[in-house]
């Protein structure tokens, strides 16, 4: 057998490939990519998620929003795979509509919805993208009035109603890339103006250390809960700082997320031993509340990297690799001093391979592709199922769970191929990934001001 088609079977059967071999990882990773769209295609068509173990369907609401095959789209597009993007968009245009009765979560909606149709749009072209990004954000808009700006957390699709005040900077923050580009796409500041309001009313409640906390109460103005830290419910508020000072140029947010960061890295790091960690401390007193770091928070070598701080970068991407490899597969959420995993499961999370693409990019060190690899073969060869990928209830038993996120064809499988792929595949410059992955084509530094 000839030694390339020989390292595409070990490739497809899990094994490893050497670390250089870029073109065996790529040809892998597409594999994987149409194995899991097989899956949802034969077994899940129309609906918002597939089973991977069961091979059933599962949708978020009463009526399925197709979120598997739009949240897809791009990362089809940029694997060359054009007859999936092309049945996915006869999908998208024949059966996709916002008119539905049902209290969508405004975050997941924007990034997941909202983003991959403003990246179809500007990478397909086809009107018919905007329209339904429009009337999305439309339907959206209801959330933000509130007495502080601050969205709640759910609205009603068909009738706008609104619910849950108790919110987080990051459901607040990460809404900002996805109508502001809206804003600019279509000459209407409404969507811009809304977003920003929002974080800036989040901002200027900050602690006097300049931090902000977990929970906040987007009638009162009041924070629920003090603890801050860069994982969930906090992590792409700073995300979208300093992503949307790139995409839009608004020095608003240039100052914003300077200040921001300047806080988290005075008070966030924990530097030990045996690795350098970001915790958990008190957004009132910088005191350290906790030890824990997880999947959610390995997004930050990517942000570091990315705004200029390469070596933070590099020496946070060492910790995420060593909680990678303590397991073979990481962890939701990892006690880093102890190393024992605080919630076990893996959910097919990309945050960890995103950041060795960043780091990748930006320093063309190949240790990070030798992570990437590590990565990426411990994900295909330990979530894999007959209909496609599952997630993991255990690190540490590889029990695997019934389900498949969209954000496991639309970010991890996205950030595994464009490490190993030729840098012509997508010019990282002219772009800004927003928290799904889907990638948003600058505007311009004088678009809004």
């Amino acid at each position: 057998m000839p030694r390339r088609a020989a390292l595409l079977v070990a490739a497809a059967l899990g094994c490893t490939a050497p670390a250089d071999d870029a073109a065996v990882v790529v040809e892998q990773v597409r594999e994987a990519f149409r194995h899991a769209w097989t899956g949802y295609v034969e077994h899940a068509w129309g609906h918002d998620e597939l089973t991977p173990l069961t091979g059933g369907s599962r949708d978020w609401y009463d009526a399925s929003l197709l979120m598997t095959p739009l949240d897809a789209f791009d990362t089809m597009l940029l694997m060359g795979l054009d007859d999936e993007a092309a049945a996915a968009k006869r999908l998208i245009f024949d059966s996709l509509s916002f008119d539905r009765d049902v209290p969508a979560q405004v975050f997941e909606i924007t990034i997941r919805h909202l983003g991959a149709l403003i990246t179809a749009y500007q990478m397909d072209g086809d009107q018919r993208f905007l329209a339904l990004a429009i009337d999305l954000a439309d339907r959206l808009l209801p959330a933000f009035e509130t007495p502080t700006g601050m969205p709640y957390r759910y609205v009603n699709l068909r009738t706008g109603a609104i619910s849950d005040s108790i919110n987080n900077p990051a459901e607040i923050g990460t809404l900002i890339l996805e109508l502001g580009s809206l804003s600019n796409l279509t000459g209407n500041p409404v969507y811009y103006d809304k977003a920003k309001r929002g974080m800036r009313a989040v901002f200027d409640r900050r602690s006097p250390i300049g931090l902000v906390g977990e929970t906040i109460d987007v009638v009162t103005g009041d924070w629920d809960r003090t603890a801050s830290h860069i994982s969930g419910r906090i992590d792409s508020w700073y995300e979208y700082l300093y992503k949307a000072w790139r995409l839009f140029g608004d020095p608003d947010f240039r100052r914003m997320w300077e200040e921001s960061i300047t806080a988290v890295n005075r008070y966030l790091p924990d530097a030990r031993q045996d690795g350098y960690w970001y915790g958990h401390v008190d957004m009132n007193t910088g005191e350290r509340i906790a030890t824990q770091f997880g999947a959610l928070d390995a997004f930050m070598p990517a942000l570091l990297a990315l705004s200029g701080d390469v070596d933070q970068a590099v020496r946070l991407m060492e910790s995420c690799y060593r909680m990678w490899t303590a397991f073979g597969i990481e962890p939701e959420v990892l006690d880093y001093t102890t190393m024992d995993a605080v919630y076990p499961g893996y959910v097919l999370r990309p945050e960890a391979i995103e950041s060795a693409y960043y780091l990748y990019h930006f320093t063309g060190d190949p240790r990070y592709r030798e992570m990437g690899r590590t990565m990426i073969d411990s994900v295909l060869t330990l979530t894999r199922t007959e209909f496609g990928f599952a997630a993991l209830a255990s690190v540490v038993t590889r029990e695997q769970r019934d389900r498949m996120q969209s954000f496991f064809l639309a970010e991890t499988l996205k950030y595994a191929y464009l490490l190993f792929a030729p840098p012509e595949t997508l010019d990282f410059d002219a772009v800004t990934f927003n928290t799904e992955a889907h990638p948003i084509r600058a505007f311009g530094p004088d678009a809004r001001q």
